[in-house]
């Protein structure tokens, strides 16, 4: 087909018209059989490294130096937090866990001195009576441990789903808002989604660990006083102790962090097929290929050799528990006997001893705490840190809050020369586009699949901003109005749109901010001129029926009918700027024409501006203005009629759909 000089067709390429020959591979046969993932090797070999499991591990990977020096700026920043959200439960949170160690240390004062009565010289009958006022001692003492741990507990309870609550609000807050070239960013999406799972979670549970985390090193500070009481000989025989014990702790908690993100590699292999199995849209096929067994068999020898890592990793573990246990018990050993070297010389009367024994198995037991916990405070603060970290990086890709209200009503809309180019492509999405678009006007945009159509209505809709040229509205660049003072002024229909699980009345009313407030003329309206009138009648609750099969007696809708309800919505938004993106490629002939005719002619703001995006170029012959995008550009402008006698790609592509219809 030949085209008239300057307005050449898009799809032509040199003289010919045509593209060039496409460059064809040669295929080799293939194999007989094709392993579904490794086989001797690691099994969790080919997998990704997914979004929520990139700390996991880490405080294996740290050393004990890294760990303890980060751990008291993880204390500072989890106590920020929770100052920020409760500062009387806090407080109260501090200087109850003070009281509380206190409360511990006096206790084995305490029991020192019930050992030092039981050994002292007398009858027995006599030390027992002299020790009867120091077990009252220790008693009062735990008791008041027991209290102050309860009103630990309690205002713990108060401040921890504060942050929760303050961080998730916060959370959802920021991300619901960013700008939408940054949400169609993958890795964003990663990352919010990892902030959210992990971060959110920890979040819940760190407060808790911090606590255990001071409970044991206070513990250990207030054994170490009650040695140094003793003999200050003693701390020494502490270190000498509990090191052995904590490198022992420091080796299993590195082991069982390992193993923990071991585990996880392997179960998502065997989730891939699990989902298979479980997955509703693959039920059909599945069953139509018989293909549950062949699923079934690599299931059985994934579990199969799961089973053997975890037998192997616990077998591991147990080795590795008896060799530290052992190493503890060689330095308790060494322990005892300088104690009992000290007893012999002197140093040390038999009572002191005795409770020296007391306050070193004490130690051990808060230090094996301490390193357990602090661990987990590591590893976990990381993905606490991390929501944080995204948090703020949120507040910096905002939309603009400032700037004039945009109009309630447009005359002209206006892009000169606009340009953009999403985030992390090279290639421009759009490239010099210009257009005025007129109030009480229909135009629609046509093109190929990439052309740049649907970017162009977002640039129109203030979800994108230009990166080059301007957009007006009435000649006022959208640059310096509120940017979701714009967005409320457009009312988009996307072919795939949100199957909004609320009320049907809601899922119309939410296009313009609200759940629970309606308009019933206007609502009906939209309804009848959608063509969802029928589908929401069909329901059992009509307009308060939910549409979601999440709930109970909710309802489930097809593709067409949802689409309806979502033409239904843009209508209802009665904005001056209506956008329509292929809203009806669900729906059946009948209906689509419907929706046309209530869009093109039916009733609606004679001021406002209506957009078309479609590839069924029958739906835009009655369209004022039809623009024909190619490569990011507008190759072609004009009314139908202009453009059929122009000859160029509008044309052609209407003739060949045209030509399918006839016989």
């Amino acid at each position: 087909m030949s085209t008239p000089e300057g307005n050449a067709s898009p799809s032509t390429t040199g003289h010919t018209g045509l593209p060039g020959p496409r460059r064809e591979e040669t295929l080799t046969l293939p194999p007989t059989t094709v392993p579904t993932g490794p086989g001797d090797g690691d099994i969790t070999d080919g997998l990704e490294e997914a979004y929520w499991s990139v700390y996991d591990g880490a405080a294996a990977k740290s050393t004990v130096g890294e760990v303890l020096v980060r751990l008291p700026r993880i204390v500072r920043q989890i106590g920020r937090l929770a100052w920020q959200a409760d500062r009387p439960a806090t407080a109260a949170v501090v200087v109850l866990q003070l009281a509380s160690a206190a409360m511990s240390a006096f206790g084995l004062v305490a029991s020192v001195a019930v050992l030092h009565e039981l050994f002292g010289q007398g009858p027995t009958p006599d030390k027992v009576r002299n020790a009867v006022p120091q077990i009252l001692l220790v008693v009062g003492f735990l008791s008041a441990r027991a209290l102050l741990e309860a009103g630990v507990a309690i205002a713990q309870a108060r401040v921890t789903p504060k942050i929760r609550t303050a961080l998730e609000c916060d959370f959802l807050r920021l991300t619901a808002h960013v700008r939408l070239e940054v949400v169609d960013n993958a890795d964003w999406h990663d990352d919010a989604y990892r902030a959210s799972d992990r971060g959110l979670f920890y979040a819940r549970q760190i407060v808790g660990q911090v606590v255990s985390l001071a409970s044991a090193l206070l513990g250990l500070i207030g054994t170490a006083g009650v040695l140094a009481s003793l003999h200050p000989a003693l701390l020494p025989l502490l270190l000498l102790s509990v090191l052995p014990v904590g490198a022992a702790a420091v080796r299993t908690a590195r082991a069982r962090f390992h193993s923990f993100k071991r585990w996880n590699a392997l179960q998502r292999r065997v989730r891939v097929f699990s989902w298979l199995l479980l997955e509703r849209d693959a039920a059909a096929e599945l069953r139509s290929d018989t293909a549950q067994n062949a699923i079934l068999d690599e299931h059985r020898r994934l579990t199969d050799r799961i089973a053997e890592e975890d037998t192997h990793l616990g077998v591991s573990s147990a080795v590795l528990t008896l060799g530290g246990r052992a190493l503890g018990g060689v330095g308790t050993g060494v322990t005892y006997v300088a104690l009992g070297a000290m007893l012999i010389a002197g140093w040390l009367p038999l009572a002191a001893g005795a409770g020296a024994v007391l306050a070193i198995q004490t130690g051990q037991t808060a230090l094996t705490r301490f390193v357990d916990v602090a661990h987990l405070v590591y590893e976990h603060a990381m993905w606490v840190d991390d929501l944080l970290q995204f948090q703020e990086r949120c507040r910096g890709l905002q939309p603009r809050r400032c700037g004039v209200p945009t109009p309630t009503a447009v005359t002209t809309l206006t892009l000169d020369n606009v340009g953009f180019t999403y985030p992390g492509k090279e290639t421009p999405a759009l490239r010099g586009v210009s257009m005025t678009l007129r109030g009480g006007q229909t135009v629609a945009f046509v093109g190929v699949n990439g052309s740049g159509k649907s970017t162009c209505s977002r640039l129109i809709a203030g979800l994108y901003e230009a990166g080059e040229g301007t957009v007006r509205w009435d000649g006022v660049d959208v640059r310096d109005m509120d940017a979701e003072s714009l967005q409320s002024r457009v009312a988009t229909v996307l072919q795939d749109p949100v199957h909004f699980p609320f009320s049907a009345l809601a899922n119309l009313t939410i296009s313009r901010g609200t759940l629970t407030e309606a308009d019933p003329q206007r609502a009906w309206e939209a309804a009848v001129a959608s063509g969802a009138d029928r589908v929401i009648a069909g329901l059992p609750d009509t307009w308060e029926a939910v549409l979601s099969k999440r709930f109970r007696g909710g309802q489930e809708l097809s593709a067409g009918q949802w689409a309806k309800i979502a033409v239904a919505r843009g209508l209802y938004k009665n904005a001056p700027v209506l956008l329509l993106d292929e809203p009806t490629a669900s729906m059946d002939p009948k209906a689509e024409h419907d929706v046309y005719q209530a869009v093109l002619r039916g009733k609606r703001r004679e001021d406002q501006i209506t957009v078309l995006i479609s590839h069924r170029l029958a739906s835009v012959v009655e369209c004022d203005q039809i623009y024909v995008f190619d490569g990011g550009r507008i190759t072609e402008a004009g009314s139908h009629r202009s453009l059929m006698e122009l000859g160029g790609a509008y044309a052609e592509m209407f003739t060949l759909q045209a030509a399918a219809y006839r016989s």
